[in-house]
């Protein structure tokens, strides 16, 4: 079979991946001329990815990109010291196994992974696509494929060739932001953040970056008049949201106008209740993002990948079958995730003093606490933050090649 996957990210290279070792012809077209390099901020993968990582022989690579943090300092109204956190104890509670990297490293290794055995072109987009699978690029030349999969991020193409512009999302009242600056402003190992009612602001590096990333955080009273491509509208809106935080914010702040990469997007959540079509199905926070930075959407990515994969594996040529079987399995993933995320938007950021104080609290104690105890409390909540722990990886229907 012919497949055609849209995005080069994370979702996208490891399904080609996984496809391509069971002997399907696998073409991912990037609508970037080279793999991004967008600045973007550090992920998490827990059990079940770092599994699939370790069959693709990546784990140590990625294992070695990993950004190190450890401690977490964060500075909060009415205090003149800020609280210390261990950082490793608070992760150790939502997962028994996981890694921190930045996405860039993270999409780079899963882009080698494959590389010889996919056909990739870069620097194109998909233009439309037809029920018989015929799909016209903005450069290159029209061709068909069997099977179409959008797997191009939150405001993926693909979903809107395929099913329109409505489709179902909710914004958790949130926006995030990731700044690249200059390396000096931070610490390796170290995470310094500063929170305010309606506003977290971070800041971390990693040994091998020759920057830092400032993250921000924030929940206004009434949504933004905003455009996701507005670039310069997007960094007004940012410097208004956190000018005079503290001094050090307002460092980071202006930096702003000369960094090289700069992110800026809503907290959205898909809801979509089916994300397949005819020859075309989403994959990733193309088909079922929960919310970017708060639900655990990279992980998710990697997992749905591979379990599309498994499923077209079993169905041969029958994409319809696979397809359902695929939403079948990662639905209720998906539905828990959109609900931790829900949960997620408002703890990470609370918006009255009482609600910071709750959230550094609870990161204290936790900190203070043996990690096998606070992983043993955490064991009973495979609904809340053990979720991404929790979930099976399929079983292949064909031994790997």
């Amino acid at each position: 079979m012919k497949i055609l996957i849209s995005g080069a990210s994370i979702a996208g290279p490891v399904l080609a991946y996984w496809l391509s070792r069971h002997g399907f012809d696998v073409t991912v077209v990037e609508r970037s001329p080279a793999l991004r390099k967008t600045g973007g901020h550090a992920v998490d993968l827990f059990r079940p990815a770092m599994e699939i990582s370790e069959r693709m022989g990546v784990l140590p690579d990625i294992e070695a990109h990993a950004t190190g943090t450890t401690r977490m300092f964060i500075h909060r109204p009415g205090s003149s010291r800020p609280a210390r956190l261990d950082y490793v104890k608070l992760i150790g509670a939502m997962s028994d196994r996981h890694v921190e990297i930045m996405r860039d490293d993270l999409s780079e290794i899963y882009y080698r992974a494959g590389r010889d055995d996919v056909e990739y072109l870069f620097g194109d987009t998909i233009t439309s696509i037809s029920a018989d699978g015929d799909v016209t690029f903005e450069h290159n030349p029209p061709r068909r494929f069997d099977v179409v999969v959008g797997a191009d991020g939150l405001h993926s193409g693909v979903r809107r060739l395929t099913f329109g512009d409505n489709v179902a999302e909710s914004f958790l009242g949130g926006y995030l932001s990731v700044v690249s600056v200059p390396k000096d402003l931070a610490r390796d190992g170290e995470m310094t953040g500063y929170l305010k009612p309606g506003h977290m602001a971070g800041i971390y590096t990693a040994d091998h970056l020759d920057d830092a990333r400032a993250v921000f955080i924030f929940r206004p009273t009434q949504p933004l008049d905003y455009d996701y491509r507005d670039v310069d509208r997007q960094k007004t809106q940012l410097h208004a949201a956190f000018e005079q935080t503290s001094p050090e914010v307002d460092r980071w702040l202006e930096e702003i106008p000369r960094t090289p990469t700069f992110y800026f997007d809503a907290i959205t959540q898909l809801q979509m209740r089916t994300w397949s079509r005819g020859r075309v199905t989403l994959v990733g926070d193309a088909g079922y993002c929960p919310g970017p930075a708060v639900g655990g959407s990279t992980s998710l990515a990697v997992y749905g990948a591979y379990v599309l994969a498994a499923e077209m594996v079993r169905a041969g040529d029958d994409h319809a079958a696979a397809f359902a079987a695929y939403e079948r399995t990662l639905l209720p993933r998906v539905e828990g995730s959109r609900k931790l995320a829900a949960v997620n938007a408002k703890t990470v950021v609370p918006m009255s003093d009482w609600g910071i104080r709750a959230l550094v609290g609870a990161g204290q104690l936790i900190s203070l606490l043996p990690l096998s105890v606070t992983q043993a409390l955490a064991r009973l909540n495979t609904k809340g933050v053990r979720l991404y722990d929790t979930m099976p990886l399929p079983t292949w229907p064909a031994p790997l090649p």
